[in-house]
């Protein structure tokens, strides 16, 4: 443990660690603290999507950042994270289907992001064996996939073998503050001083963040995720239509999800926050289901290490008929793993990247509602600017705390 450092970073995330790289690059001392271990939650537990494709309009530059950062970072790893530049394609199946992106390519080409809507004729020469279903499709071509497992673990141990600190099993529980400036951070094993924190603590920021003053509507969002054992080639990329998903993996098997089914787990804490989450839940009604907690995500950092909930065996049964019924080249092959993660969702489905102008020295990384891994080095290179003070390219008005409280009319971005 260290005595002091200059950041302490809360959540070795793919938030959390993205800014620490940055930091650490840029000759700053850093310290991450994580409650359980690194990547243990939804950084570990997420599809593995890279992408561009589909993003809100105020993301899509950091994303596109990011997949560069993604390359740079994998160039310098020692463990092969699946990085890969294989393409996303959102398969429809009619002309409604196909409508339903035109708010998206109406500003993608003003980035400079190829997105191209593909005919049936040209998805047969990307989808082997491409169901009758799918009629068109769109298509990302310089989106990619990694492998979450591999990637933040393997960024953490590059960050501590270049000298910074990544402890693990060691919780903050609270930020320490002297006349509304940050101090340092209160851990279960001693106080460490430092001038600036940045909460990156996904699901549980919220509860942190509310013993400083500061209030952050956030919910937690079960997802339940499987991966086949290895199967014939269908698409090297990431796929989405028909209410599944399916992504190619370094081990030859697809991560497969259901895109229709997911649960809210609103705590006592998250009560609250209900009234600011309803346009939400009326855009996903009947994808969305409240539900009693089965874990307890609040106040207490210690209950609960890591947080690991029981794949929900209805989502399960509908990845199974999905796949046999959708994409008939993974017809009886096995799921040979299930899982479920917590998702740190907010109201109008994007993060917020900002600092907390009531308390000097306190930032905050979270709220990625589901799209976090692709962003996580575009969002952590702005944060690590952020902190230096430095000149951001980036317009970040859309991320800012502010928006929750200051009377702003929240303009809800691409779904969970």
């Amino acid at each position: 443990m260290p005595g002091s450092t200059e950041v302490a970073i809360v959540g070795a995330g793919i938030a959390g660690i993205s800014a620490a790289w940055f930091l650490q690059q840029a000759g700053i001392r850093v310290s991450v603290f994580e409650k359980g271990i690194v990547a243990g939650e939804q950084s570990s537990r997420n599809w593995g999507w890279c992408r561009q494709q589909g993003r809100d309009q105020a993301e899509l530059p950091i994303v596109m950042e990011s997949l560069r950062r993604w390359q740079e970072i994998a160039d310098q790893l020692e463990t092969d994270i699946g990085f890969r530049r294989e393409g996303s394609l959102y398969l429809c199946e009619n002309d409604t289907e196909m409508a339903r992106h035109d708010h998206f390519m109406a500003f993608a080409s003003d980035y400079g992001l190829q997105t191209l809507r593909l005919n049936r004729a040209e998805l047969e020469k990307l989808v082997v064996d491409c169901p009758p279903r799918w009629q068109s499709a769109l298509f990302t071509p310089d989106d990619a996939r990694a492998e979450p497992s591999l990637a933040v673990p393997a960024m953490a141990a590059a960050l501590r073998a270049r000298g910074a600190d990544v402890i693990e099993n060691c919780a903050v529980q609270r930020i320490a503050t002297e006349n509304r400036r940050v101090s340092g951070v209160v851990t279960e094993h001693g106080e460490i001083s430092c001038s600036t924190v940045l909460v990156a603590a996904g699901a549980w920021s919220t509860f942190l963040l509310r013993d400083c003053g500061i209030r952050l509507p956030q919910l937690t969002v079960k997802a339940s995720v499987a991966r086949t054992a290895e199967a014939p080639l269908i698409f090297n990329g990431n796929a989405s239509g028909s209410q599944v998903a399916f992504r190619r993996r370094l081990d030859g098997g697809y991560t497969v999800a259901s895109t229709d089914y997911l649960e809210v787990f609103p705590g006592i804490g998250h009560l609250s926050y209900l009234r600011e989450f309803l346009p939400l839940v009326k855009t996903s009604l009947g994808k969305l289901k409240l539900r009693v907690p089965e874990l307890q995500v609040d106040g207490n950092y210690t209950r609960q290490r890591v947080l690991n909930p029981v794949p929900t065996a209805k989502t399960v049964a509908r990845i199974r008929a999905r796949l046999s019924d959708r994409v008939p080249s993974l017809r009886g092959i096995e799921l040979v793993e299930t899982w479920s993660g917590m998702i740190d969702a907010l109201p109008d489905v994007v993060p917020v990247l900002d600092r907390a102008d009531s308390i000097d020295g306190l930032w905050i990384s979270t709220g990625f509602s589901g799209h976090g891994f692709g962003i996580g080095p575009g969002a952590g290179r702005v944060m690590a600017d952020l902190i230096q003070n430095k000149t951001v390219e980036h317009d970040l008005g859309r991320f800012r705390l502010a928006r929750f409280s200051d009377g702003s009319r929240l303009e809800l971005g691409p779904a969970i």
